[in-house]
């Protein structure tokens, strides 16, 4: 035991520097991350001011049968699945388009100013997004109804046209998010061995040749290890983008609303902490389960493309 300890001991003096630089990130997942986790009991209680998180009486599974019964648990689960297997399927294919075309343009200049040019969006607000959105949809006002009133043509009122905010966020989505992503990709790419290239074209493999046959099979674990990552998420909803854009436009609900959107209203609205903070424990949950099966089935494919 004595020698385990003044092997630890060795080991803390002999990484004490890389321990330092980590200590940060320890305390902001420590302070952000676990600490709050203590109020997860408001899921089993009835919470009032006065007692607070730990002072409230229990009501054990209440509050859940409160959020299974309101009909809403399949609606914003079956929303929140959906519309994140969309972002992911379609803004990962676009990630990996934009890395090749980017890999194999021509130009250095121009391939800089496209690759600035489509990491941008990732820095805007979500505000400044939704305030853009609306100036060009609002009925009265927006733009696309000035042009379509200049041609003589019937005005869209998008705002009570639940179908149409679907491809509106899907786009905006991708249109924010595709350049950001697009980095992890294009890192990929540049690590292949330039020789590897150089040997294909010289065996005359065209330009689409090499991307089926080196680019694409080098991209595998990169893409492998985001959709891992992002598995976890699938279940939680962007906030901010759905919340800023569709704000609280009833009317749209039924296509927009989410688990994050739901649980923010019900705080907001009808002051219901104890079903709120059961809506976010199931979600919670359901991304745990989530992420280990899909890791799970990573691993018996591929233990290399596992996250642990």
């Amino acid at each position: 035991m004595n020698t385990i300890g003044k092997g630890f001991l060795w080991e803390l003096k002999k990484h004490r520097v890389k321990l330092l630089m980590l200590l940060p990130a320890i305390l902001y997942f420590f302070i952000f991350a676990y600490l709050p986790m203590a109020g997860i009991v408001i899921a089993f209680k009835k919470y009032d001011y006065i007692g607070g998180i730990f002072g409230s009486p229990w009501v054990g599974f209440e509050n859940f049968r409160y959020f299974f019964e309101s009909g809403q648990l399949w609606h914003v689960t079956k929303n929140t699945i959906l519309y994140n297997l969309v972002f992911l399927t379609l803004n990962n294919l676009l990630e990996i388009v934009m890395a090749i075309l980017l890999a194999e343009m021509a130009g250095k200049y121009i391939r800089k100013f496209l690759q600035s040019a489509i990491f941008l969006p990732y820095f805007i607000s979500w505000v400044v997004v939704s305030a853009f959105i609306y100036n060009v949809f609002s009925f009265e006002t927006g733009s696309l109804n000035t042009l379509l009133k200049s041609f003589g043509m019937a005005p869209v009122d998008a705002y009570s046209s639940p179908t149409v905010w679907i491809y509106i966020l899907i786009f905006f989505s991708a249109w924010k998010s595709v350049g950001y992503g697009t980095v992890f990709y294009l890192a990929a790419i540049t690590s292949i061995d330039s020789e590897t290239y150089e040997a294909a074209e010289m065996d005359g493999a065209n330009i689409f040749q090499r991307i089926r046959h080196i680019t694409l099979p080098a991209l595998i674990p990169t893409a492998v290890v985001l959709l891992m990552l992002s598995i976890g998420g699938i279940v939680k909803g962007d906030f901010q983008m759905f919340y800023q854009i569709v704000g609280d436009n009833g009317l749209v609900f039924n296509t927009t609303d989410v688990i994050d959107t739901f649980v923010v209203r019900s705080l907001l609205t009808i002051q219901e902490f104890g079903m709120s903070s059961a809506a976010g424990l199931y979600q919670s949950v359901l991304s745990f389960i989530l992420i280990v099966t899909v890791n799970y089935f990573v691993r018996k494919y591929q233990k290399d493309y596992a996250l642990f």
